[in-house]
């Protein structure tokens, strides 16, 4: 229970440490917790550029945190945690980062390198960065130990026409300009576009066949005049009667 009670007065000093106030903190740290002991440590940032360290929103970023032990004991390095904070004066207490459990014993007059990353989602701006560890040594005293305390640029990712995300927002976006256009064509365009003509021309097209056709098929009165079957109607009605001579009146006298 002892070094529980400890362990959680280092984590709550820790965040008092990496404050404004972090220098008459430690010394509060050193008098209750653990008398200084000659271990060191720093931060370094190896993906970082040479005009600064970038916080890419959503990408975890990794630090380098090389701790030296000139003690003639080991030391532990229990936890690692960070923050940011404003530049101005005050400097207010913007987000407290991850902080990682380690365990790791570094032994007496050596070093020892650990990684400790984290990740950002804030609006792009410049704060300060600290960066502390909770070590304890072989008696299991507690003390706070700072790794970075720097300036640091919170960005946005790089974007690529490539991206995937990218490349389904152009498509979106092409597919509503697009269904805007024939919304707008369709109400305000199509209407006054002569579509009657279309339908008379297409009229006109079709009339000559149905000319054609009418011409070709015979009406109903010439059907009934010009066809008949002669098998039903007698002959004498067929035949024509033979004019017959008729005798002039000077033969009759002279007989």
């Amino acid at each position: 229970m002892t070094r529980f009670g400890l362990l959680s007065l280092a984590l709550l000093s820790l965040q008092a440490f990496v404050g404004t106030g972090f220098a008459a903190e430690t010394e509060k740290v050193a008098e209750t917790d653990a008398p200084t002991l000659a271990v060191s440590a720093q931060a370094s940032f190896p993906a970082s550029e040479i005009f600064g360290v970038k916080l890419v929103n959503g990408h975890p970023t990794q630090a380098l945190i090389a701790f030296t032990n000139d003690e003639p004991n080991p030391v532990t390095v229990n936890f690692v945690g960070g923050s940011l904070w404003t530049l101005d004066e005050q400097s207010k207490n913007v987000r407290n980062l991850t902080a990682t459990r380690y365990a790791v014993e570094i032994p007496a007059n050596s070093k020892e390198s650990l990684s400790y990353s984290f990740a950002t989602e804030m609006h792009p701006v410049d704060l300060r960065l600290n960066i502390a560890a909770i070590m304890s040594d072989s008696e299991g005293h507690f003390f706070t130990l700072q790794a970075f305390n720097g300036t640091v640029s919170v960005v946005e990712p790089e974007t690529s026409i490539f991206d995937p995300q990218i490349i389904f927002l152009y498509f979106f976006l092409l597919a509503c300009f697009v269904g805007v256009v024939y919304f707008f064509y369709t109400v305000w365009v199509a209407p006054y576009f002569p579509q009657k003509r279309k339908a008379v021309r297409s009229s006109e097209k079709k009339t000559p066949a149905k000319r054609e056709i009418v011409e070709e098929t015979p009406s109903p009165a010439v059907t009934s005049a010009t066809t008949y079957n002669a098998d039903w109607i007698p002959a004498h009605h067929i035949t024509r009667p033979e004019a017959r001579k008729v005798k002039s009146g000077k033969s009759k006298a002279r007989a």
